[in-house]
């Protein structure tokens, strides 16, 4: 008998969770995604395009943050790839309806640039873009064969600790979106 209570106080927690907490948008995706070798360094551009519903919580008032991990891989044959090097951007966008002001920064781990903004898309496009970003000198590493693997992911809103003790089937991400590139040679 006591089984059966438990099992009902379990799906009742779980058709709860699924009205809290509603299943993730799709429709986000990488693009414009580019690696160049140039002038002994490589460089990689792409950028981040949101799906309308994302797009709207931040224009109704919604913070976002969203952090961008660009990873250079060495390419073995055998073994696992290798993991280079890697750098990690952390973009905040605000906006405030009321007096149509929207706020973006932008944190490398040790420069943070801040930038207000008259329009949503004029912020959309500069937050959501990474351009011309010089990963690495070429002269660095050793020969052989490498890929670029960018990752954006956006956090759920902050939840309480206890949540995430107590349910770890919730969802930390609200989206996680991973490309990588071709392999390019280096000698």
């Amino acid at each position: 008998m006591s089984s059966f209570k438990f099992h009902r106080a379990f799906v009742s927690i779980i058709v709860v969770m699924f009205c809290v907490f509603p299943a993730r948008a799709q429709g986000q995706s990488v693009e414009d995604f580019s690696v160049k070798t140039d002038n002994n360094s490589i460089v990689v551009s792409f950028s981040l395009a949101l799906n309308h519903k994302n797009a709207q919580e931040i224009k109704q008032g919604l913070d976002k943050d969203i952090r961008f991990y660009v990873d250079l891989f060495r390419v073995w044959k055998v073994w696992p790839d290798e993991f280079v090097l890697g750098k990690k951007y952390l973009r905040t966008l605000k906006s405030d309806p009321i007096k149509k002001e929207h706020v973006a920064s932008s944190n490398d781990g040790s420069i943070i640039i801040e930038k207000r903004f008259r329009s949503l898309e004029s912020m959309l496009d500069w937050s959501l873009s990474v351009n011309d970003l010089q990963l690495t000198n070429t002269e660095d590493l050793e020969p052989g064969s490498y890929f670029v693997k960018v990752t954006i992911e956006s956090r759920v809103r902050n939840l309480p600790p206890v949540i995430g003790y107590l349910f770890i089937f919730l969802p930390e991400n609200e989206f996680k979106i991973e490309k990588k590139s071709s392999r390019f040679l280096l000698e």
